[in-house]
């Protein structure tokens, strides 16, 4: 059955259909000892899937039951075996593999999963069943837990959007109300709830400022030429950014935020969304060693974008880093069309070494890898980044709204779009070197 109709068969709630796929299956109740959802599945989904699966949270249904569970097992089968959910979409054969965020499925969890939905879907012992999750507030500051409430909210201007109508761009400029310079630690975006996450493809929050940001700052080409920038992004799948210690952001006094925010309609009108940008600072008087400025690392060209009708696209592109630097994660950009997407290091006594793929990229999720602190990659100056990107325009794509059509980039969904927002850590030589010889010590 294809992901297409077994979608359809969600949104039109038809719980007997799905019973009945389940049926046709071939599926009998297992013997005694195999794979049951009370002991081996329930663990797995409160683990990875009910944060989204629950009422009122973003997802399309509720996993919160067995009968829930079992109501969807082919789906939940279908999903899993390909990678498409839980959504972490990276290829675990190559690169870098620990993550501080990592929310995909084990191997052995996948194998879990559909042994138990092709046995049948068995429910077990109630004796087994773990008890029941507890979830916060899904409205909530994600990051609070760790920091507490942010010391400053900044708020967008309120839009309402149609329920039928092409895709929207709103770009108000708010001030941010702040009086003296204070460093930043953690950056969280949230849209208004539940309708925002609904009506939000991305948004992007703009710092400007009057000052270049110099104070305390490594002393390299690259921290010295921003007067502003882009201060966090958010999609789908992303929460906020929290700076590794002793690194952070700089906002200054008078300082604003000019926001981009793309949305498209959902079927009902959305009326006053709005989004807030939390901001967790360090102490004050506070300054970190190390500045972190978030990269559009392009793989496309910009507007040079151009996929034929029925064709599978490569672009790629070349960043040569400015001074030493860190890596801190790798968040691919693409559209409707996005395949695949991979970010390589060329050293510059000419090693190469494949950093991170992409091999199941879904446009409704844009996922932030963001590397485990020991092996976030420390490259030298003169380094250079490959971005490379894979479109799929032919028939074989399910997203793809038309494999008829000539696409090109731009902003709106049907079109495309091929970068990797990456939080680059500019470090003085000294620190570099200490940096790398302390990873060499502990291999």
């Amino acid at each position: 059955m294809s992901e297409s109709r077994l979608n359809d068969l969600i949104g039109s709630g038809v719980a007997a259909t799905m019973l009945l796929l389940l049926a046709q299956s071939g599926a009998t109740q297992p013997a005694d000892g195999r794979i049951t959802y009370a002991k081996h599945v329930a663990p797995i989904l409160q683990e990875k899937c009910q944060i989204c699966h629950q009422p009122n949270s973003i997802a399309p249904m509720s996993l919160l039951t067995y009968e829930q569970a079992r109501q969807f097992a082919p789906l939940i089968k279908y999903k899993v075996e390909r990678k498409i959910m839980p959504p972490w979409h990276l290829d675990t054969s190559v690169g870098i593999q620990e993550f501080k965020d990592n929310r995909g499925l084990s191997d052995e969890q996948i194998e879990t999963i559909v042994g138990w939905v092709d046995s049948g879907a068995p429910f077990g012992d109630e004796r087994d069943l773990p008890p029941l999750a507890t979830f916060p507030d899904p409205n909530r500051w994600q990051l609070a837990d760790e920091f507490g409430e942010p010391d400053l909210i900044v708020r967008s201007e309120p839009y309402t959007l149609a329920a039928e109508t092409q895709d929207k761009w709103f770009r108000p400029v708010v001030e941010t109300g702040l009086t003296e310079a204070r460093w930043v630690r953690a950056i969280e975006m949230k849209p208004s709830y539940p309708d925002g996450r609904q009506i939000i493809h991305h948004s992007l929050a703009f710092l400007e400022q009057d000052e270049p940001e110099l104070v305390g700052l490594a002393s390299t080409a690259a921290g010295a030429q921003q007067t502003a920038g882009l201060f966090m992004e958010w999609a789908v799948g992303k929460v906020g950014e929290i700076f590794p210690p002793d690194t952070g952001k700089l906002m200054l006094p008078g300082s604003k935020i000019r926001w981009e925010v793309h949305m498209h309609a959902i079927g009902h009108e959305v009326k006053h969304n709005q989004l807030e940008l939390g901001v967790y600072f360090y102490p004050k008087g506070y300054v970190p060693k190390n500045r972190t400025i978030l990269k559009y690392f392009d793989a496309s060209g910009g507007s040079n974008l151009d996929i034929r009708p029925g064709e599978i696209a490569v672009t790629q592109q070349f960043h040569v880093l400015p001074a030493p630097a860190r890596l801190e994660n790798f968040q691919p950009h693409m559209h409707m069309r996005g395949k695949a997407m991979s970010i390589e290091a060329i050293y510059p006594d000419g090693r190469n070494e494949l950093l991170s793929h992409v091999d199941n990229f879904q446009w409704n999720w844009h996922n932030n890898y963001v590397y485990a602190e020991h092996v976030a990659p420390l490259l030298p100056k003169g380094t250079t980044v490959v971005v490379t990107a894979w479109h799929d325009n032919t028939a074989d794509n399910p997203n793809n709204p038309d494999p008829e059509q000539w696409v090109g980039w731009g902003d709106r969904t049907v079109d495309e779009m091929a970068h990797a927002w990456v939080d680059v850590t500019y470090l003085e030589q000294d620190d570099f070197d200490a940096q790398v010889a302390a990873r060499t010590t502990n291999d």
